[in-house]
Formats: structure tokens, C-alpha cells, sequence
């Protein structure tokens, strides 16, 4: 048996809100009774605690999931040094596998019934001197939610980061409008920009959060206009 039920979450940068869209979903999927697991395939950036690495978006995916994962499927490459991934993994003596990362993912899957997998930085991020993140998601070939930093330079970000994942024959299914920089002028004008440009429904719009959590995110968000989400009524997207 293999999830009903997935997706691939990208942004238009790093540290953009990829983790927190992806633990908001986490919930609302673990919130209709459904076993949901989230992955995160490579982690750069990890500190030790009892004896134990931990990469924090790692843990908020965990935190967020119904189903417990071991560290090994969750974020098979799991990196210590927070930089680019290809970089951190040579001088780790890591070898980045697209074929071991799809490995753990068909055995994530048929734990689950749904499965959301964020991947690293942006869409293009290099994971070796060959592949890059592109290349995982078009090995994965699920649909992609698109996270979009709210600041100034995310429109050509985001259309640019649309066309690779168009490039690539993935569909991109859903945009997410995350608020990084709260002081960013014509902040609506640039979502309506974005919407009447991106080929996918904007899901929602997350304000700067008090405290950012899964559930204070979910709040914020309609997945029912994916039409891959459990319960939602088909419908098209001009």
C-alpha cells in the first residue's frame, strides 16, 4: 500500500517558510484522522543533544506527523555545517543518492497515507557535482507547493522558480504567500501580481506570526483548493 496522498514542497529561497507550510499541512492531514508523514530528505545544519543530531525543521516535521519515522527515512542526509548542501556533504564524506532518497520515500509511503517532503533551500539547490534539488523532485515526480517569501525581489523568484518546475514536466498545484519581511511595501500588489501570473491557486496568505507554529499556520491556509487533498472537490484553475 502506498500514501494516497503526497507532495513536494519548494520555495523561492532558503529559510523562507518551506517547514512551516509543510508542518501546516503535516496537521491538517493528521487532523482528518489520516496517518501523515513528513520527510525531509537532506538537512544541512544539525546540533547534538543528548548524544542525538537534530535538525530543527526536521523536528517540526516530526512534531507535526502522525505517523514517527526513524531519523534514517525522515532526513536520510542529515548534514552537520548549515551551508549549501554538496558543499557540507563533500567535506562530510557524504555521497548524495537520488536512488536511496526515493528508497526511503517508497518505504515512508507505504506507512502512510499521506506524505509531504520538503526539500532543500530553493528549487535549484546543488546536492552533488550531477543533481541537484530538481532532480529529487522530478525523481519523487509529485506535485509541487510553492512557497513564496513575501519581499522585495519575490516576483521574479517566484515566476522564475515556476518556470524550472514547469521545465522539469512537474505541476505545480498550489502557492503559499509566507510574510518574511512585515515592512515590505505593496505587499498585496505583489500577491495579486503573482496570482494573476502563477498557473496554481494561492492557498493562503501566512501573516508574521506571533509564534509560528503548524496549527497558527494551518489557520491561515485552504488546501481544499488543491485537488489532490483528501475530501476536496475537484475543480479548475484558470
Amino acid at each position: 500500500m502506498t500514501a494516497q496522498t503526497a507532495f513536494f514542497v519548494t520555495g523561492t529561497d532558503t529559510e523562507i517558510g518551506k517547514s512551516l507550510v509543510s508542518s501546516a499541512m503535516l496537521h491538517a492531514l493528521a487532523a482528518q484522522g489520516l496517518r501523515a508523514a513528513g520527510m525531509k530528505p537532506i538537512a544541512a545544519g544539525a546540533v547534538l543533544q543528548d548524544g542525538v543530531w537534530h535538525n530543527e525543521d526536521v523536528d517540526q516535521l516530526a512534531a507535526a506527523s502522525s505517523v514517527k519515522l526513524p531519523t534514517s527515512l525522515a532526513c536520510p542526509y542529515l548534514l552537520r555545517e548549515p551551508a549549501a548542501p554538496h558543499i557540507v556533504a563533500e567535506q562530510e564524506g557524504v555521497a548524495i543518492s537520488l536512488a536511496h532518497i526515493r528508497s526511503c520515500y517508497t518505504q515512508v509511503s507505504a506507512q502512510a497515507d499521506a506524505v509531504i517532503v520538503e526539500g532543500v533551500g530553493g528549487f535549484r539547490v546543488p546536492l552533488s557535482d550531477y543533481v541537484d534539488t530538481a532532480d529529487l523532485a522530478q525523481q519523487l515526480a509529485l506535485p509541487v507547493i510553492l512557497v513564496v517569501g513575501m519581499r522585495l525581489g519575490c516576483l521574479n523568484h517566484a515566476l522564475l522558480t515556476a518556470d524550472a518546475i514547469a521545465a522539469r514536466g512537474l505541476l505545480l498545484t498550489g502557492w503559499v504567500a509566507n510574510t518574511v519581511d512585515p515592512s515590505m511595501r505593496h505587499a498585496d500588489d505583489n500577491i495579486d501580481a503573482l496570482r494573476a501570473r502563477l498557473p496554481a491557486p494561492l492557498l493562503g496568505c501566512i501573516p508574521r506570526l506571533p509564534q509560528a507554529s503548524a496549527a497558527a499556520a494551518a489557520d491561515h491556509l485552504d488546501f481544499s483548493l488543491l485537488p489532490a487533498w483528501p475530501g476536496a472537490t475537484a475543480r479548475a484553475f484558470v
